[in-house]
């Protein structure tokens, strides 16, 4: 543990990030179960409402650092090809 004190604090606050990047990280796994769900299913307006949905979250985790902007490229895209591959049927 560090001895000077804004060494401390800069540990407090990295756990503080650590905690929230990855609690959005886990919205948006949540996020792509969800949509993958409606996929199997016949509703194509939750459907889209749901795939704009993490779209804009794994934008956002470009914006704020949390996701590597080819990371958030790799998920987008296999999705949409999940969710083809089970519209198809």
């Amino acid at each position: 543990m560090a001895n000077i004190k804004s060494a401390k604090k800069r540990v407090l606050i990295a756990e503080a990030n650590r905690q929230r990047n990855v609690a959005f990280k886990s919205s948006i796994k949540t996020a792509i179960k969800k949509t993958l769900e409606l996929a199997a299913g016949k509703d194509t307006e939750a459907l889209s409402a749901s795939l704009s949905k993490v779209y804009q979250l794994c934008d956002k985790a470009v914006v704020k650092g949390i996701l590597h902007k080819n990371t958030a490229a790799r998920k987008k895209s296999r999705l949409a090809l999940a969710i083809k591959k089970l519209t198809e049927k």
